[in-house]
């Protein structure tokens, strides 16, 4: 069942009725959400800068090219 056949159905409740619905995708989304967050206890390797020398270098070549190139 997809999203679109629920529609009709979701549009005959009542407004209570849909207010208990909104809560229970909120609340479905808010645990799937904290299933895939970062966990303390779990140590996660994020890439950063800071460090990367060979990237700093070509950068750097890539940069007087284009000055180079704007030059000529």
């Amino acid at each position: 069942m997809n999203a679109a056949d629920l529609f009709p159905t979701l549009q005959k409740l009542s407004r209570a009725d849909k207010l208990k619905v909104m809560e229970f995708l909120v609340q479905e989304l808010a645990t799937e959400e904290e299933a895939l967050s970062l966990k303390p206890e779990v140590t996660n390797h994020i890439w950063s800068h800071y460090n990367s020398y060979e990237a700093v270098h070509k950068l750097a070549a890539l940069l007087e090219e284009d000055r180079q190139g704007n030059d000529a």
